[in-house]
């Protein structure tokens, strides 16, 4: 099973840039589609962006779009999450995920992801 785990999080000004990390355990070639969720306060888990191992363009939630950027890094089993222009609704505790099979679509649904890591807190302050 692989195993997860997010890196960078912290407080931030609106406006602000952040980049998190999160290193998977195993070897890229076991994990298919690699993405971001995240969990505001009081609210539902919602997925952020996905980025497919082995071809397809990221997906992002369209309020994101255009301000985080998902890239992955293969030879040290990383997926980033860079985000600019941080708004005080982006604050969350941000969740990696991993998706152990192959699909013809980059999936969006949580139910579809197999593997998750332990979430990490942004906050963007006003």
């Amino acid at each position: 099973q692989v195993q997860l785990s997010e890196t960078g999080g912290g407080f931030v000004q609106a406006g602000g840039s952040m980049r998190l990390s999160c290193a998977a355990s195993e070897s890229t070639f076991s994990t298919y589609t690699m993405a971001w969720f995240r969990q505001a306060s009081g609210q539902e888990r919602e997925f952020v962006a996905a980025i497919r191992r082995h071809g397809g363009s990221p997906k992002y939630a369209d309020s994101v779009k255009d301000r985080l950027t998902i890239s992955t890094d293969g030879a040290k089993n990383t997926v980033y999450l860079q985000m600019n222009n941080l708004k005080p609704a982006d604050t969350a505790v941000y969740y990696c995920a991993a998706d152990l099979n192959f699909s013809w679509t980059t999936p969006r649904s949580q139910s579809e992801y197999d593997a998750w890591g332990q979430g990490i807190q942004v906050t963007v302050s006003s």
